[in-house]
């Protein structure tokens, strides 16, 4: 018996919770970083169901499944930004709704950051649209104080600021940054298709830069930017790889927005960003999967499925940098029906409470 909403699904979660955290010690495979290209292509191309139901398998072992994480993206920096990141709006170089503006005062930052804990998100991210830091002191000082009066708040904090340098990357880690993001967005094949101002590379030193640090990682994707499932595969293959998999891997389904390139690009299928979802939960099983952009194009049994495949924290609020969003109390209304909870602040994995290295 299955009724949305009913206690049956909450209690049939938290016993598969219980039998999850008795067994995982012995029976799961340990993490790996050595995956082929080919083993990963043959995982996504699984049969749906049974590839959800391999990822469901693995997200237990290594998560409780019955908690997600509530994230909050605040843009502090609007526009203007000279890179051509052909999905974004905030590329100087394209013509689009979005008016470049200055970087926000520091009270009106902190203000949303309240808000977003009393609605119930744990991690307050924030995002300035800049190709780098070169040139803003005043600006990344600014952002410093931002980082470390929201710490002080008791939230987890992200920021994605562009590329870092190892020593600006050092002094948001001592200023008490949780994590930040960088994306790969699509696979090194693809990425000269989306992107010519920027190298692979460069992103991938920022990572480094970043993790040396101490802080963690937030690296991932962005689905239908008219890459093929080689690159899916491949964006995938490249964070398998790394010596530390990234703390979160988002996944985003393109918002296309007038005036960018990709305006007219159709939208991804559910079973792409389903089968991306579930082979990347299989491939970075204590990674947490973050469903991003484009979420609020799904419906409720659509999300459902996401959180079944591995998927375990949203971004919700009142709109995610230049995209809608969903909001807190829809978000806490689906989770209510779906038997969910909030994923506490600074809550450890099934693994870190074991003490095995990732």
């Amino acid at each position: 018996m299955f009724r949305v909403g009913s206690r049956t699904v909450s209690v049939y979660m938290r016993a598969a919770q219980s039998r999850s955290l008795a067994t995982h010690a012995t029976t799961r495979a340990a993490t790996r970083h050595d995956w082929t290209r080919q083993e990963i292509r043959a995982i996504y191309d699984s049969p749906l169901l049974d590839l959800v139901f391999r990822s469901a398998a693995v997200h237990r072992e290594h998560h409780d499944p019955t908690k997600i994480q509530l994230c909050t993206l605040m843009n502090i920096k609007t526009g203007g930004c000279t890179e051509d990141c052909s999905y974004c709006s905030q590329s100087s170089r394209y013509s689009t709704p979005t008016k470049a503006s200055r970087l926000l005062d520091i009270e009106p930052v902190l203000a949303a950051a309240r808000k977003a804990k009393e609605n119930g998100s744990t991690r307050f991210c924030m995002g300035a649209a800049w190709r780098d830091l070169a040139g803003r002191k005043r600006g990344f000082e600014k952002i410093l104080e931002m980082v470390r009066e929201v710490r002080g708040m008791g939230m987890e904090v992200c920021t994605t600021l562009g590329m870092l340098s190892p020593e600006q990357a050092k002094q948001l880690k001592l200023a008490g940054l949780t994590a930040y993001n960088h994306n790969l967005d699509t696979s090194r094949e693809f990425y000269p298709e989306v992107i010519t101002t920027r190298s692979y590379d460069e992103r991938l030193d920022t990572i480094s830069n970043v993790r040396d640090a101490g802080i963690s990682v937030c690296s991932g994707g962005i689905l239908g930017l008219g890459e093929s499932d080689d690159d899916r595969v491949g964006l995938i293959w490249e964070v398998s790889r790394m010596a530390e998999h990234p703390e979160s891997f988002p996944v985003n389904a393109l918002v296309p927005i007038k005036g960018t390139p990709l305006e007219d690009n159709e939208p991804v299928k559910y079973e792409t960003l389903l089968r991306t979802i579930a082979t990347s939960r299989i491939v970075l099983p204590s990674t947490i999967i973050r469903l991003a952009a484009g979420r609020q194009e799904l419906d409720e049994v659509k999300q459902a499925m996401c959180f079944m495949a591995g998927a375990n924290a949203v971004f919700t609020g009142e709109s995610m940098l230049t995209t809608p969003c969903s909001g807190w109390d829809e978000d806490k209304g689906m989770m209510r029906r779906w038997g969910l909870e909030g994923l506490e602040s600074f809550s450890q994995t099934i693994d870190e409470i074991d003490g095995i290295d990732k």
